[in-house]
């Protein structure tokens, strides 16, 4: 080798500071926390059971008999008092058959429903133990939630710092040389997972294809995933607000807004006319960085990523995101000069995917809106119009 360096013989575990970088980066990815590797390319895990548990009437109702699914039929005990959703009846399960389960009416509750129709969604209230009960006696609990996957997807950066380079020596001997473009090559990595982690798609390497990871638009699109229909109307806090009930219907909790750098600029317009200036103040203008949920009163904290398309935005529960390595294959560095090359060359590389729990309940897209930039046109103009009728009603 031409050149030396005080790490060229070592390999350096650069997952930590990859992950430094990913959490200070302020874009979609800074929500992705690191979690356990992965112990194949097709990384799966468990759905996490966020609403509480609930039976389905699959049939029509005679007698207050009640045809179910046998996975609604295990969740069962006679018994077990059950509440219909969106309603203060209660009723008590009498009877369990192979393919249905009896009720009986245990309290009103001041509503007028009687008994359980096709379709209704009964949610599960408790079953009542007797004394010196025994085993089996008990309500069967667990992880019950289903699987996903994701597949793992190879990065790789190349350092190269040519003989030329190395001699000028513009940032100092070669190892601050290298550190510096090997976090140049970091910040520039962080980028490219934060694409992914938005617009990737999950293929399983195999012969003929190259391992790739999925992302938000992939699971939060799915079939089943939330959504909220804007119709080309403004992006507005009674939108968000929309989205954020259908999350937290679902057992999430919605905590931010994703959307483009002109969308954020929207919604900070809407509370423009709230602003009081005060004769000290020296500084002006309308910056708004939290949204209030109507819903619960937690604030929604805005993230304006400029990957974001325009006409899109997405109430999220970061809490199911995670950052996750296939085991034995995190970012690292390594010297890759070939013999006889006129400078250095190392090489940073890792095999990385991305989780999504319960894309289905913690992900809201709200589509369908006004480009930011008619909506900005619209503000000011509408602003200038107030102007205008305020100054001609001081003139008369």
């Amino acid at each position: 080798m031409l050149y030396s360096y005080s790490f060229q013989n070592r390999k350096r575990d650069l997952a930590d500071i990859l992950s430094t970088v990913v959490k200070d980066e302020p874009r979609f990815i800074s929500n992705f926390k690191t979690v356990a590797d992965a112990s194949q390319r097709k990384h799966e895990w468990l759905e996490d059971q966020l609403t509480g548990r609930a039976v389905t009437v699959s049939g029509a109702v005679s007698s207050l008999v009640c045809p179910a699914s046998a996975t609604d039929l295990a969740k069962l005990k006679v018994g077990t008092l059950l509440v219909k959703a969106n309603d203060s009846a209660l009723f008590r399960v009498t009877a369990i058959a192979s393919a249905n389960f009896t009720v009986t009416l245990a309290a009103a509750n001041g509503s007028s429903s009687t008994t359980p129709a096709n379709g209704d969604t009964l949610n599960i209230v408790s079953t009542p133990m007797a004394e010196g009960s025994n085993h089996g006696d008990g309500d069967e609990t667990g992880i019950v939630g289903s699987a996903n996957y994701n597949c793992t997807q190879i990065f790789r950066k190349d350092i190269i710092l040519t003989g030329s380079t190395l001699a000028v020596n513009i940032f100092g001997s070669a190892d601050n040389q290298l550190n510096r473009q090997t976090a140049f090559a970091l910040s520039e990595l962080a980028r490219d997972l934060n694409r992914v982690a938005l617009f990737g798609i999950r293929v399983e390497a195999d012969s003929s294809n190259r391992g790739s990871a999925g992302g938000l638009y992939q699971f939060g699109t799915a079939a089943g995933c939330l959504a909220v229909d804007a119709d080309g109307d403004r992006l507005d806090s009674s939108i968000i607000n929309d989205a954020a009930q259908k999350i937290m219907a679902s057992g999430g909790e919605p905590t931010q807004i994703l959307c483009s750098p002109g969308q954020a600029r929207v919604l900070s317009g809407e509370y423009r006319n709230q602003l009081q200036i005060l004769r000290s103040d020296d500084r002006r203008g309308a910056y708004v960085a939290m949204i209030v949920n109507e819903i619960n009163g937690r604030g929604l904290t805005i993230m304006a990523d400029p990957d974001v398309p325009d006409t899109d935005a997405w109430v999220l529960d970061p809490a199911g995101f995670g950052l996750s390595s296939l085991r034995g294959r995190a970012i690292a560095d390594e010297d890759a000069t070939p013999k006889g090359f006129d400078g250095i060359k190392r090489m940073a590389l890792g095999e990385l995917t991305f989780e999504f729990k319960n894309a289905a309940q913690r992900l809201c897209r709200i589509h369908g809106l006004q480009a930011s930039t008619a909506a900005l046109s619209a503000m000011r103009n509408h602003d200038s119009a107030s102007d205008s009728g305020d100054s001609s009603s001081s003139s008369n």
